[in-house]
């Protein structure tokens, strides 16, 4: 049940996420921080931070 709730909170974000018109590298970072946060805790229970910090990254890089 854990999971499930996880994964529909995951699947919302990303959803809110795309709809983000982000201008700055620093919007961009901190959309990509969340997302990152999300999928870490998805995809390998417990490792939000080490999601973030790739996804702030990500979010940066990408224009």
């Amino acid at each position: 049940m854990r999971r499930l709730i996880t994964l529909i909170a995951a699947s919302s974000t990303l959803g809110l996420g795309a709809c983000i018109k982000a201008d700055t590298d620093l919007e961009r970072a901190a959309v990509g921080a969340v997302i990152g946060c999300a999928a870490g805790e998805v995809l390998v229970e417990g490792r939000c931070v080490e999601g973030a910090i790739v996804g702030a990254g990500v979010g940066v890089l990408t224009n």
